[in-house]
């Protein structure tokens, strides 16, 4: 009894000997569901229920942000489960998938191995900010927890088909239509050399026949207002993005892998000028869900079922997890402080390295005693061709 007088004053609530649930301005901090279901549990002496409840809902804040994938082939074998994955090493899962090498070994459980002779063609990859998760079918689509939201890209995986695949062009494409910011390597200077980059383009684009506009059902949206052109912008540019593939089929036949990053800012956009309640919202989030489906259907068929669609949801970017940048030029550098007195973590090239100075060294000290044991054993008689013609010499004067 002394201990659940102690619980209940170290959450703020009054030791009265009501039974009522406390309302939330009593709790400081702590949600009112929250409030009802720890006085529910210390009426009952269960206080472990009340910690799940509190660790369940922790552990909800954190792992709000979602990795999903919405489309894979046969070849790559994303298994279903509750494995959370940093946002920092969703790069790595997209090269292992594309049968790249990685610098450090990747222990998520998500990522089965596949066929290695048969590698996906493709990976498009589309970021939504400013929402936690999308409700898709879950019999499609299998989702995975983000932790630790810190911003990413995909530069090492386009710098990785770049640098291998140089002669062969593949198609690099790294879009965000809110920023007019576009990256094309390859072959997509001149598949999507008319796609729309810039926001004046693409609002020009949807007010013509072929758009979107005509097949989107708007509801609540309206095209008079800023912050739902540019949602629908977005849209445009995903359908643009396939009808540009679709006439240039060759593109999707070819032997090189290709690469596409997208990101889409205009739900949270909505958000902020609506509210995540408003009908506006809903409307838009359930266009977003269907654009996206259909997106990844078209790639995945275009590729010939032999691509990997890929979605990152983040509610919000953990800045705080950013490791600072410093000036090259910086005085009196900080010197790292390695704790436990451990080594230093080697990359995945020291194992290629040492063998490479190892069996060159062992190869050079047999060479040079195999050479020595030889001229120390030689008769120069019999063996050295300049004191045999000197012999001669002698011999005929």
């Amino acid at each position: 009894m002394l201990f659940k007088k102690l619980w209940r004053r170290t959450l703020g609530v009054e030791t009265s000997s009501s039974k009522s649930p406390p309302p939330a301005a009593v709790v400081a901090g702590v949600p009112p569901a929250v409030c009802v279901a720890l006085h529910c549990c210390s009426s009952r002496g269960t206080m472990t229920t009340a910690f799940l409840v509190l660790l369940s809902l922790l552990v909800a804040g954190v792992w709000g942000n979602e990795f999903s994938i919405l489309r894979s082939p046969g070849s790559v074998v994303f298994r279903n489960g509750n494995w959370p994955i940093s946002a920092e090493r969703i790069p790595d899962v997209a090269a292992l998938s594309m049968g790249f090498t990685v610098k450090e070994n990747l222990s998520w459980p998500g990522l089965a191995v596949g066929n290695l002779f048969r590698r996906p063609q493709a990976t498009i990859m589309v970021m939504v900010k400013g929402i936690d998760k999308l409700a898709f079918p879950t019999e499609r689509v299998i989702s995975y927890p983000l932790e630790n939201a810190v911003p990413f890209s995909l530069d090492s995986v386009a710098n990785a088909i770049h640098s291998l695949f140089s002669e062969e062009t593949p198609v690099v494409l790294q879009l965000a239509p809110s920023e007019e910011r576009v990256y094309l390597v390859g072959k997509a200077n001149s598949v999507f050399e008319d796609l729309s980059v810039t926001l004046q383009q693409l609002r020009n684009h949807l007010f013509q026949e072929n758009s979107i506009l005509s097949s989107l059902p708007l509801n609540s949206l309206s095209r008079n207002e800023e912050v739902d052109l540019l949602f629908l912008c977005e849209l445009q540019v995903l359908h643009e993005i396939s009808s540009l593939l679709s006439f240039n089929q060759h593109v999707a036949e070819d032997h090189s892998p290709d690469l596409y990053s997208l990101e889409l800012v205009g739900l949270d956009e909505i958000e902020k000028r609506y509210g995540k309640e408003s009908e506006q919202f809903r409307d838009a989030s359930k266009i977003l869900v269907d654009a996206l489906q259909k997106f990844a259907d078209d790639m995945y068929s275009l590729y010939g079922g032999n691509a990997v669609v890929e979605l990152v949801t983040i509610k919000s970017f953990d800045t705080r997890l950013v490791r600072k940048t410093r000036m090259i030029l910086e005085a009196n550098p900080e010197k790292q402080v390695i704790p436990y007195n451990l080594a230093y973590k080697y990359n995945f090239e020291y194992s290629v390295v040492f063998n490479l100075v190892l069996w060159v060294m062992i190869a050079l000290v047999l060479a040079v005693l195999i050479i020595s044991y030889n001229i120390w054993n030689m008769d120069p008689g019999y063996d050295s061709i300049i004191y045999r013609m000197t012999n001669q010499k002698i011999r005929m004067d």
